[in-house]
Protein backbone atom coordinates (compact mmCIF):
# COMPACT_ATOMS: atom_id res chain seq x y z
CA UNK A 1 0.00 0.00 0.00
CA UNK A 2 2.81 2.40 0.91
CA UNK A 3 4.49 1.69 -2.43
CA UNK A 4 1.29 2.55 -4.29
CA UNK A 5 0.89 5.80 -2.38
CA UNK A 6 4.45 6.81 -3.24
CA UNK A 7 3.83 5.97 -6.87
CA UNK A 8 0.68 8.08 -7.08
CA UNK A 9 2.38 10.96 -5.29
CA UNK A 10 5.21 10.75 -7.83
CA UNK A 11 2.93 10.89 -10.87
CA UNK A 12 0.46 13.40 -9.40
CA UNK A 13 2.25 16.50 -10.81
CA UNK A 14 2.18 15.07 -14.33
CA UNK A 15 -1.53 14.25 -13.98
CA UNK A 16 -2.24 17.79 -12.78
CA UNK A 17 -0.25 19.22 -15.66
CA UNK A 18 -2.15 17.08 -18.16
CA UNK A 19 -5.51 18.10 -16.67
CA UNK A 20 -4.49 21.76 -16.96
CA UNK A 21 -3.58 21.19 -20.62
CA UNK A 22 -6.95 19.53 -21.28
CA UNK A 23 -8.79 22.38 -19.56
CA UNK A 24 -6.91 24.93 -21.65
CA UNK A 25 -7.76 23.01 -24.84
CA UNK A 26 -11.44 22.91 -23.89
CA UNK A 27 -11.36 26.63 -23.15
CA UNK A 28 -9.89 27.33 -26.58
CA UNK A 29 -12.55 25.11 -28.17
CA UNK A 30 -15.34 26.97 -26.37
CA UNK A 31 -13.97 30.29 -27.54
CA UNK A 32 -13.67 29.02 -31.12
CA UNK A 33 -17.25 27.76 -31.12
CA UNK A 34 -18.35 31.13 -29.73
CA UNK A 35 -16.62 32.94 -32.57
CA UNK A 36 -18.34 30.70 -35.12
CA UNK A 37 -21.69 31.37 -33.46
CA UNK A 38 -20.95 35.08 -33.52
CA UNK A 39 -20.20 35.05 -37.25
CA UNK A 40 -23.41 33.14 -37.95
CA UNK A 41 -25.68 35.38 -35.87
CA UNK A 42 -24.09 38.59 -37.18
CA UNK A 43 -25.13 37.65 -40.72
CA UNK A 44 -28.77 38.07 -39.77
CA UNK A 45 -29.91 41.38 -38.36
CA UNK A 46 -32.77 41.02 -35.92
CA UNK A 47 -34.59 43.34 -33.57
CA UNK A 48 -35.15 40.42 -31.15
CA UNK A 49 -32.22 39.93 -28.80
CA UNK A 50 -33.30 36.38 -28.08
CA UNK A 51 -32.56 35.41 -31.69
CA UNK A 52 -28.92 36.40 -31.16
CA UNK A 53 -28.27 34.24 -28.11
CA UNK A 54 -25.34 31.90 -27.72
CA UNK A 55 -23.42 30.79 -24.66
CA UNK A 56 -19.67 30.53 -24.18
CA UNK A 57 -19.06 31.80 -20.65
CA UNK A 58 -22.40 33.39 -19.80
CA UNK A 59 -24.97 31.52 -17.73
CA UNK A 60 -27.53 31.62 -20.51
CA UNK A 61 -27.35 33.35 -23.91
CA UNK A 62 -25.90 36.69 -22.87
CA UNK A 63 -22.64 36.23 -24.80
CA UNK A 64 -24.56 36.28 -28.08
CA UNK A 65 -26.78 39.19 -27.09
CA UNK A 66 -23.77 41.30 -26.15
CA UNK A 67 -22.05 40.52 -29.45
CA UNK A 68 -25.24 41.45 -31.32
CA UNK A 69 -25.50 44.76 -29.48
CA UNK A 70 -21.89 45.54 -30.33
CA UNK A 71 -22.87 45.26 -33.99
CA UNK A 72 -25.45 48.01 -33.49
CA UNK A 73 -24.19 50.32 -30.74
CA UNK A 74 -21.16 52.51 -31.40
CA UNK A 75 -18.88 52.16 -28.37
CA UNK A 76 -15.64 54.14 -28.18
CA UNK A 77 -14.37 53.06 -24.75
CA UNK A 78 -13.92 49.27 -24.85
CA UNK A 79 -14.12 48.77 -21.09
CA UNK A 80 -16.55 47.01 -18.76
CA UNK A 81 -17.47 46.69 -15.10
CA UNK A 82 -19.15 43.56 -13.79
CA UNK A 83 -19.92 42.72 -10.20
CA UNK A 84 -21.27 39.60 -8.58
CA UNK A 85 -18.94 37.45 -10.72
CA UNK A 86 -17.91 34.78 -8.17
CA UNK A 87 -14.89 33.00 -9.74
CA UNK A 88 -15.60 34.59 -13.17
CA UNK A 89 -15.73 31.28 -15.01
CA UNK A 90 -19.41 31.98 -15.72
CA UNK A 91 -20.05 35.65 -16.43
CA UNK A 92 -21.44 38.17 -18.88
CA UNK A 93 -18.12 39.79 -19.81
CA UNK A 94 -15.53 37.00 -20.01
CA UNK A 95 -16.16 36.27 -23.70
CA UNK A 96 -16.02 40.01 -24.33
CA UNK A 97 -12.61 40.01 -22.63
CA UNK A 98 -11.10 37.10 -24.59
CA UNK A 99 -12.92 37.50 -27.92
CA UNK A 100 -12.99 41.29 -28.29
CA UNK A 101 -9.93 42.04 -26.16
CA UNK A 102 -11.74 44.57 -23.98
CA UNK A 103 -10.41 45.53 -20.55
CA UNK A 104 -12.42 45.56 -17.38
CA UNK A 105 -13.01 45.58 -13.66
CA UNK A 106 -14.73 42.71 -11.84
CA UNK A 107 -15.82 42.83 -8.21
CA UNK A 108 -16.99 40.12 -5.83
CA UNK A 109 -17.34 39.85 -2.06
CA UNK A 110 -15.71 36.43 -1.77
CA UNK A 111 -11.96 36.53 -1.15
CA UNK A 112 -11.55 32.94 -2.40
CA UNK A 113 -13.27 33.90 -5.66
CA UNK A 114 -10.98 36.87 -6.23
CA UNK A 115 -7.90 34.76 -5.43
CA UNK A 116 -9.11 32.18 -7.95
CA UNK A 117 -9.45 34.85 -10.67
CA UNK A 118 -5.97 36.19 -9.97
CA UNK A 119 -4.52 32.70 -10.43
CA UNK A 120 -6.45 32.11 -13.66
CA UNK A 121 -4.30 32.49 -16.83
CA UNK A 122 -6.71 35.17 -18.09
CA UNK A 123 -5.35 37.48 -15.40
CA UNK A 124 -2.02 37.85 -17.17
CA UNK A 125 -3.23 37.23 -20.70
CA UNK A 126 -5.81 40.03 -20.63
CA UNK A 127 -6.24 43.46 -19.09
CA UNK A 128 -8.59 42.76 -16.20
CA UNK A 129 -8.59 43.80 -12.56
CA UNK A 130 -10.33 41.73 -9.85
CA UNK A 131 -11.30 43.41 -6.58
CA UNK A 132 -12.73 41.95 -3.38
CA UNK A 133 -15.51 44.09 -1.96
CA UNK A 134 -19.03 43.72 -0.61
CA UNK A 135 -20.86 46.26 -2.73
CA UNK A 136 -23.37 48.70 -1.32
CA UNK A 137 -24.79 52.11 -2.17
CA UNK A 138 -22.21 53.87 -0.02
CA UNK A 139 -19.06 52.37 -1.55
CA UNK A 140 -19.82 51.57 -5.20
CA UNK A 141 -18.72 54.91 -6.70
CA UNK A 142 -15.49 54.98 -4.68
CA UNK A 143 -14.71 51.39 -5.71
CA UNK A 144 -15.11 52.29 -9.36
CA UNK A 145 -13.01 55.47 -9.13
CA UNK A 146 -10.23 53.88 -7.07
CA UNK A 147 -9.83 51.20 -9.70
CA UNK A 148 -9.33 53.54 -12.62
CA UNK A 149 -12.83 53.76 -14.09
CA UNK A 150 -14.59 57.07 -14.73
CA UNK A 151 -16.83 58.65 -17.36
CA UNK A 152 -17.56 56.73 -20.55
CA UNK A 153 -17.37 52.93 -20.42
CA UNK A 154 -18.77 50.24 -22.70
CA UNK A 155 -20.76 47.90 -20.47
CA UNK A 156 -21.95 47.76 -16.86
CA UNK A 157 -23.25 44.36 -15.69
CA UNK A 158 -25.14 44.28 -12.38
CA UNK A 159 -25.90 40.96 -10.68
CA UNK A 160 -25.65 40.97 -6.90
CA UNK A 161 -28.84 39.06 -6.03
CA UNK A 162 -30.28 41.77 -3.83
CA UNK A 163 -29.65 45.49 -3.96
CA UNK A 164 -29.32 45.60 -7.77
CA UNK A 165 -31.83 48.42 -8.22
CA UNK A 166 -30.39 50.58 -5.43
CA UNK A 167 -26.77 50.12 -6.52
CA UNK A 168 -27.45 50.96 -10.17
CA UNK A 169 -29.43 54.00 -9.01
CA UNK A 170 -26.43 55.15 -6.95
CA UNK A 171 -23.80 54.81 -9.69
CA UNK A 172 -22.97 58.22 -11.14
CA UNK A 173 -19.21 58.17 -11.83
CA UNK A 174 -19.45 56.17 -15.05
CA UNK A 175 -21.74 56.42 -18.06
CA UNK A 176 -22.02 52.97 -19.67
CA UNK A 177 -23.16 52.59 -23.26
CA UNK A 178 -24.95 49.34 -22.32
CA UNK A 179 -26.27 48.20 -18.96
CA UNK A 180 -27.15 44.60 -18.18
CA UNK A 181 -29.13 44.08 -14.99
CA UNK A 182 -30.60 40.99 -13.43
CA UNK A 183 -34.32 41.21 -12.72
CA UNK A 184 -36.59 38.97 -10.66
CA UNK A 185 -39.26 37.79 -13.09
CA UNK A 186 -41.44 36.49 -10.24
CA UNK A 187 -42.63 40.07 -9.69
CA UNK A 188 -44.25 40.04 -13.13
CA UNK A 189 -44.31 42.69 -15.91
CA UNK A 190 -46.57 45.28 -14.27
CA UNK A 191 -45.34 45.79 -10.70
CA UNK A 192 -42.57 48.35 -10.17
CA UNK A 193 -41.07 46.88 -7.00
CA UNK A 194 -37.76 46.05 -5.39
CA UNK A 195 -36.60 44.54 -2.13
CA UNK A 196 -35.98 47.23 0.50
CA UNK A 197 -32.42 48.48 0.64
CA UNK A 198 -30.25 46.79 3.24
CA UNK A 199 -26.53 47.51 3.32
CA UNK A 200 -25.67 43.92 4.25
CA UNK A 201 -28.30 42.15 2.10
CA UNK A 202 -27.35 38.51 1.51
CA UNK A 203 -29.94 36.56 -0.47
CA UNK A 204 -29.44 33.25 1.34
CA UNK A 205 -29.71 34.88 4.77
CA UNK A 206 -32.67 37.20 4.19
CA UNK A 207 -35.05 34.36 3.31
CA UNK A 208 -34.45 30.63 3.06
CA UNK A 209 -36.40 30.35 -0.22
CA UNK A 210 -33.65 32.15 -2.22
CA UNK A 211 -36.35 33.78 -4.40
CA UNK A 212 -36.62 37.04 -2.45
CA UNK A 213 -34.11 39.39 -4.06
CA UNK A 214 -33.64 42.09 -6.67
CA UNK A 215 -36.21 44.15 -8.52
CA UNK A 216 -38.97 43.73 -11.05
CA UNK A 217 -38.34 44.47 -14.71
CA UNK A 218 -40.67 47.46 -14.61
CA UNK A 219 -38.80 48.99 -11.65
CA UNK A 220 -35.55 48.73 -13.62
CA UNK A 221 -37.19 50.20 -16.73
CA UNK A 222 -38.39 53.22 -14.75
CA UNK A 223 -34.91 53.66 -13.30
CA UNK A 224 -33.41 53.32 -16.78
CA UNK A 225 -35.71 56.04 -18.09
CA UNK A 226 -34.54 58.42 -15.37
CA UNK A 227 -30.94 57.62 -16.28
CA UNK A 228 -31.63 58.13 -20.02
CA UNK A 229 -31.49 54.47 -21.05
CA UNK A 230 -33.82 52.55 -23.35
CA UNK A 231 -34.94 49.04 -22.49
CA UNK A 232 -34.26 46.86 -25.55
CA UNK A 233 -35.06 43.35 -24.36
CA UNK A 234 -34.41 40.37 -22.10
CA UNK A 235 -32.70 37.04 -22.50
CA UNK A 236 -34.89 34.00 -23.12
CA UNK A 237 -34.15 32.63 -19.63
CA UNK A 238 -36.03 35.57 -18.13
CA UNK A 239 -33.44 36.91 -15.70
CA UNK A 240 -31.33 39.56 -17.47
CA UNK A 241 -32.52 42.83 -19.00
CA UNK A 242 -30.56 44.94 -21.51
CA UNK A 243 -30.52 48.72 -21.69
CA UNK A 244 -28.82 51.04 -24.21
CA UNK A 245 -28.05 54.70 -23.54
CA UNK A 246 -30.52 56.69 -25.61
CA UNK A 247 -27.96 58.91 -27.32
CA UNK A 248 -26.26 55.76 -28.66
CA UNK A 249 -29.31 53.64 -29.50
CA UNK A 250 -29.69 53.07 -33.25
CA UNK A 251 -33.13 53.61 -34.77
CA UNK A 252 -33.48 49.97 -35.88
CA UNK A 253 -33.27 48.80 -32.25
CA UNK A 254 -36.74 49.39 -30.78
CA UNK A 255 -37.28 50.70 -27.28
CA UNK A 256 -39.67 48.42 -25.38
CA UNK A 257 -41.94 48.82 -22.41
CA UNK A 258 -41.61 46.38 -19.55
CA UNK A 259 -44.86 44.75 -20.61
CA UNK A 260 -43.66 44.33 -24.21
CA UNK A 261 -40.24 42.94 -23.38
CA UNK A 262 -40.96 40.93 -20.25
CA UNK A 263 -39.85 37.29 -20.24
CA UNK A 264 -40.89 34.97 -17.42
CA UNK A 265 -38.16 32.78 -15.98
CA UNK A 266 -38.67 29.04 -16.30
CA UNK A 267 -35.84 27.97 -13.98
CA UNK A 268 -36.78 26.68 -10.53
CA UNK A 269 -34.30 27.65 -7.85
CA UNK A 270 -36.47 27.85 -4.72
CA UNK A 271 -35.21 26.15 -1.57
CA UNK A 272 -36.86 24.76 1.53
CA UNK A 273 -35.75 25.49 5.09
CA UNK A 274 -33.23 22.66 4.88
CA UNK A 275 -31.58 24.27 1.88
CA UNK A 276 -32.76 21.67 -0.63
CA UNK A 277 -34.35 22.55 -3.98
CA UNK A 278 -38.13 22.62 -3.50
CA UNK A 279 -39.29 23.07 -7.15
CA UNK A 280 -42.20 25.33 -6.20
CA UNK A 281 -44.83 26.37 -8.71
CA UNK A 282 -45.16 30.04 -9.69
CA UNK A 283 -48.26 30.31 -7.50
CA UNK A 284 -46.41 28.90 -4.49
CA UNK A 285 -43.49 31.26 -5.07
CA UNK A 286 -45.85 34.23 -5.26
CA UNK A 287 -47.43 33.26 -1.93
CA UNK A 288 -43.99 33.50 -0.33
CA UNK A 289 -43.14 36.84 -1.95
CA UNK A 290 -46.49 38.40 -1.04
CA UNK A 291 -45.68 37.81 2.64
CA UNK A 292 -42.39 39.73 2.44
CA UNK A 293 -41.79 43.51 2.33
CA UNK A 294 -41.33 45.24 -1.03
CA UNK A 295 -40.79 48.87 -2.02
CA UNK A 296 -42.84 50.39 -4.84
CA UNK A 297 -40.79 52.71 -7.04
CA UNK A 298 -41.72 55.28 -9.67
Amino acid sequence: MLKKIRYYLRILPSIQKRLAEIEESLTYLKQSVGRVENRQTSKHTSTSLKNSEFKVYSQWGEDGIIQALLQSVQIEKKTFIEFGVQDYRESNTRFLLVNNNWSGLVIDGGEHYINFIKKDPIYWRYNIKAVKAFINVGNINDLILKNGMEGEIGILSVDIDGNDYWVWEAIDVVSPAIVISEYNSRFGPEKAVTVPYSQDFVRSEVHYSMIYYGASLKALCLLAERKNYAFVGCNSAGNNAFFVRKDLKPSHLPELTAEEGYVAGQFRESRNKQGDLSFLSMKEEMEILESLPLVEVS
